[in-house]
C-alpha cells in the first residue's frame, strides 16, 4: 500500500516535555461535550473522550512522524510530516498529538467532576484532526496527509508514532511587551521551561544605534516557566532592541533572538500615536487543527491584519477573552506564538474577561464557570498589567496623549465598591490639557449594545451595567467607552441616559456632551447577532470580525477607524476636533450643582 503524507505545524512550547507522540485513533460514536461557553460553542479539546481509550494496537495501521528533532535551527515552530496508513480506515479514524509521550492518566490528580469539563486538562492532547481531512477518499484507500484530528468518545488507540525530539525545550520564547506602572517602563514577559533554581533570567538590551547593551537582571518569577523582567529609564519615542535569556549553573547563556520596539512618548508629548483595540480574539490553528466547532473563525484574519499594519501600530488593547484556554494550558502556549510578532513589537495590553476569571465561588462577580477552573491565574501570569493588585484587573496607563482606564467586568464595579473608586480616581486624575483624550474599557458591554440577548432583557447593556458608571464618564468627560464580550460591531452616538446628545455622526466637534459607546467584541469568536430592534442610538452596526484603530494627530484631533479582519479596510469613521477649552465647559452633570445663591 502507497503511503501519502499530511503535513502540520507544531509550536515548540517551553514548557513542553522533551518529547511528542502522535496517536492514530478510531471510534464507532460521536458525542460532544459542551464546555460552558457564554453564549453557545465549545473548547475543541472538551470533545475527546480520551480518558475513556482502549487499547486495540494494530499491525495494520502505522503513524510515523518527521523530522525527529525539532528546532535544530532555532525556530520557535515548524512544519512536521505525518505518514498513515491503515488496512481497516473509518471516518471516524483521527490522530492527536501528546505531550510528554510517556504521560500516564493514574499519574492525573483528581478531579472535582462536580465542575470540570471531561475530558480532564491532564490527559487532553495539544492538537488533533480527523485522518481524512485532507484526503476524502481515506477510508477507501487508508491513506492521508493533513493536519490534525478531532472529537470523539469510547477512542480506541490503534497505533503510536515514533516520539519527536525538542532540541531545546526549555529555550525562552513568545516575549509580550507591557507598559510598566509608569510611561518610561516597559515591562517583558516571556516562557520558558528553566526553573529558578537551575538559571537566572536576564533580559539584554539597549538602544538600536548603541554597540553596548545592558543586562537587566530577573525582576520576577511566577510558576516557573514565566518570567517578568522591567526595562526602566526609557527616553521617549526611542526604538531599543532586546532579547530574552538564561545564565545556566556552568556560566553558559541561552538566548533568544533579537527584538525591537519603540519606548512611549511621555504623557502629553505631541507626536503622532496609533492605539488599536479589539476583544474576544481566540486563537486557531494554521494547520487547521483544533478547530472543528469553528469557534474562533476569525482569529487569524485579525492577527494577520495587525501583523500586516504592525509599523503603523504602537499599542494594543485586547479588552478581555484572549485564547478561550478554558483549562488546556496548551492552548495558551499556542495563543502566546500566534501573537508573537505583535506582542514582541508593541506594548499588547489585556482587560480581564469571563473566560479568564468566572468560576463559582472564586470571589469573581459572577458565578460561572466560563474560565473552566483558571481563575484568572495564567492570564495575570503570563500578561502583564500595571495594577496595583494583579489579581484585580482594574488598571490606569498613559501613552502620550492618551490617559486609559481599564475596568474588570468580572469584579464588583458598581457605586461604592473598591473598583467604582479606583475608577473615579483614574477619570479624575488625567490632566487634559495635557492628554485629551481619555479612555474607558472594560470587557463586558457596561454601556450600551443592541445585541440580541441583551434586547430580551430590554436594557440594551450588561444587568447593572451603566447605572453607577454613566455620572462618572459624564462627571469627567470619558471620550469614548470601549467593551468587547459581544461578538461584533456597534457605534453609539455621544450619549447620556439614553439620550443622544448630537446628531452628528461622522465629525465631532466642541464642548463634550456625551460619551461614544462602541462594542469591539469581533476580534475572531463566534459572531453575536444584533436586536431585531435597533435603537435611535445606534449608528452603525456590523456582523462581522474587526477591530479599532484610534489615531491622535495632535491635542485637537483624532481620527476613529473600524476596520473588518478579512481585509482591513476602514467600514466606519469619525473625527474629534476641539481645544481644551471645550472639555472644561459645564454640560448637565458634569459640574458642580449651582444655584443663583451660590
Amino acid at each position: 500500500m502507497e503511503e501519502t503524507a499530511f503535513h502540520f505545524p507544531v509550536k515548540v512550547p517551553a514548557t513542553s516535555s522533551t518529547v511528542l507522540v502522535f496517536w492514530l485513533l478510531c471510534s464507532a460514536n460521536l458525542t460532544f461535550v459542551q464546555a460552558g461557553i457564554h453564549g453557545g460553542g465549545e473548547q475543541a479539546l472538551a470533545k475527546i473522550d480520551i480518558y475513556k481509550t482502549t487499547l486495540a494496537l494494530d499491525g495494520s495501521a502505522v503513524i510515523t512522524a518527521y523530522p525527529r528533532t525539532l528546532g535544530s535551527l532555532g525556530e520557535d515552530s515548524e512544519w512536521i510530516t505525518v505518514n498513515i496508513v491503515n488496512e481497516k480506515p473509518s471516518a471516524d479514524d483521527w490522530v492527536g498529538v501528546f505531550s510528554p509521550a510517556n504521560f500516564n492518566a493514574s499519574t492525573c490528580p483528581p478531579q472535582d467532576e462536580q465542575w470540570q469539563e471531561t475530558p480532564y486538562i491532564c490527559t487532553a492532547p495539544i492538537k488533533y484532526k480527523y485522518a481524512n481531512h485532507s484526503n476524502q477518499e481515506y477510508t477507501e484507500t487508508g491513506k492521508s496527509y493533513f493536519e490534525i484530528s478531532c472529537g470523539l468518545s469510547n477512542p480506541i488507540l490503534v497505533s503510536v508514532s515514533n516520539t519527536l525530539q525538542f532540541l531545546n525545550p526549555k529555550a525562552p520564547l513568545y516575549p509580550r511587551l507591557a507598559h510598566g506602572k509608569s510611561w518610561d517602563e516597559m515591562t517583558v514577559t516571556w516562557t520558558s521551561g528553566y526553573n529558578i533554581d537551575e538559571a537566572v533570567p536576564f533580559v539584554e538590551w539597549g538602544k538600536k544605534a548603541c554597540v553596548v547593551h545592558l543586562r537587566e537582571q530577573l525582576a520576577g518569577v511566577i510558576l516557573d516557566s514565566y518570567i517578568l523582567v522591567f526595562l526602566k529609564d526609557l527616553w521617549p519615542n526611542t526604538v531599543y532592541t532586546y532579547r530574552m535569556g538564561h545564565i545556566l549553573s556552568d556560566g553558559s547563556c541561552v538566548q533568544s533572538k533579537v527584538f525591537s520596539f519603540k519606548s512611549s512618548p511621555y504623557p502629553g508629548q505631541d507626536s503622532l500615536q496609533r492605539v488599536v483595540i479589539f476583544g474576544d480574539m481566540g486563537k486557531a490553528e494554521r494547520d487547521g487543527s483544533n478547530e472543528y466547532s469553528d469557534y474562533q473563525p476569525g482569529s487569524l484574519n485579525t492577527t494577520d491584519q495587525l501583523i500586516k499594519d504592525l509599523d503603523n501600530i504602537d499599542v494594543v488593547f485586547h479588552i478581555g477573552d484572549l485564547p478561550y484556554a478554558n483549562g488546556y494550558i496548551s492552548q495558551w502556549d499556542q495563543f502566546t506564538a500566534q501573537v508573537q510578532p505583535i506582542t514582541s513589537t508593541v506594548p499588547y495590553m489585556i482587560a480581564s474577561g469571563n473566560h479568564e476569571r468566572d468560576w463559582p465561588n472564586s470571589g469573581s462577580f459572577y458565578d460561572t464557570p466560563d474560565s473552566g477552573g483558571e481563575c484568572g491565574v495564567p492570564a495575570e501570569t503570563m500578561y502583564y498589567v500595571p495594577a496595583e493588585n494583579r489579581a484585580k484587573f482594574w488598571y490606569s496607563t498613559d501613552y502620550g496623549m492618551f490617559h486609559f482606564c481599564i475596568a474588570d467586568s468580572e469584579h464588583d464595579w458598581r457605586e461604592g465598591t473598591e473598583q467604582y473608586k479606583f475608577i473615579e480616581k483614574c477619570l479624575a486624575s488625567v490632566d487634559r490639557q495635557k492628554q485629551p483624550w481619555l479612555i474607558f474599557s472594560a470587557h463586558r458591554v457596561l454601556g450600551y449594545s443592541s445585541n440580541s440577548w441583551y434586547g430580551l432583557e430590554g436594557s440594551f447593556e450588561e444587568p447593572m451595567g451603566r447605572e453607577s458608571l454613566q455620572k462618572l464618564w459624564q462627571k469627567y468627560r470619558v471620550d469614548i467607552a470601549f467593551f468587547g464580550h459581544v461578538h461584533n460591531y456597534e457605534r453609539t452616538c455621544p450619549i447620556y441616559q439614553n439620550q443622544c446628545v448630537s446628531k452628528e455622526k461622522h465629525h465631532y466637534s466642541g464642548t463634550v456632551n456625551g460619551t461614544i459607546h462602541v462594542v469591539v467584541g469581533g476580534g475572531g469568536s463566534h459572531l453575536s447577532g444584533f436586536s431585531s430592534v435597533i435603537p435611535n442610538w445606534s449608528i452603525y452596526r456590523d456582523y462581522d470580525f474587526g477591530f479599532v484603530k484610534l489615531t491622535a494627530f495632535d491635542h485637537s484631533s483624532l481620527l476613529f477607524e473600524y476596520k473588518k479582519s478579512s481585509d482591513g479596510k476602514v467600514y466606519d469613521s469619525f473625527t474629534i476636533s476641539r481645544d481644551y477649552r471645550d472639555v472644561l465647559a459645564c454640560v448637565h452633570d458634569s459640574c458642580p450643582a449651582t444655584t443663583l445663591a451660590t
